[in-house]
């Protein structure tokens, strides 16, 4: 398989580099001409394509711009205009006076020109600034009440009949008839009845029980 070559001829470049040394030769032909010899006839074809690219630089990085528009068309007419006049417009053996005049006025033109398109402010539309953003609203506290508790229901009225006495413990019948005895024997010795705390005693139950046996007794 055949290499390919490192280094490939751009017919465009080439076309370019043809174009830009024969307007650069005329530029310096028509100066000369003019009564600009020496290096000031190469430094006026310097200063014209110069001026050409900056303008033309600033169109493409800064977009449409009516500075940069001006300057471009003012460098590429005064291009133009050289290689047009070298090609037999005019007797440049004995150049008219608005040539003479155009090319000394040339210098200052361009200086200025540069000095704008380097240092001047963008003169495009200016572009509206995007909206701010909305600010948040402040979130509104609500006032939030708690449901009130169910009350509780009310307490049923007491009862105002009077509780029952309790009941008086059953004695058995053979209680009874010992209690009878003992009451005979203490009314037989003493000649009185017998208390209800002697006959608790004698029988050695509690109290409630001695109030029912005493109660069998009368």
């Amino acid at each position: 398989m055949k290499a390919r070559p490192a280094l490939r001829v751009d017919a465009v470049l080439v076309q370019a580099v043809i174009a830009g040394a024969l307007s650069f030769a005329h530029l310096h032909d028509l100066a000369d001409a003019a009564g600009q010899d020496g290096w000031k006839a190469w430094a006026y074809p310097i200063s014209v394509d110069l001026l050409l690219v900056a303008a033309w630089r600033r169109l493409r990085s800064d977009g449409p711009s009516r500075l940069a528009w001006c300057w471009f068309l003012i460098a590429l007419f005064a291009s133009l205009g050289a290689n047009v006049a070298t090609a037999g417009f005019l007797d440049l053996q004995h150049p008219p006076a608005w040539l003479r005049f155009g090319i000394a006025g040339w210098p200052a033109l361009a200086f200025l020109g540069g000095t704008l398109l380097a240092h001047s402010a963008d003169d495009r539309a200016p572009v509206p600034p995007a909206p701010a953003a909305p600010a948040p609203k402040p979130e509104v506290e609500t006032d939030i009440t708690p449901e009130p508790l169910p009350e509780p229901a009310p307490l049923a009225a007491a009862d105002d009949t009077p509780a029952l006495a309790p009941t008086a413990p059953p004695v058995p019948a053979a209680l009874v008839d010992h209690a009878r005895k003992l009451a005979a024997d203490h009314h037989a010795r003493t000649g009185s009845p017998i208390d209800t705390d002697t006959l608790r005693a004698r029988l050695g139950v509690p109290p409630q029980l001695a109030d029912a046996v005493a109660a069998q007794l009368t």
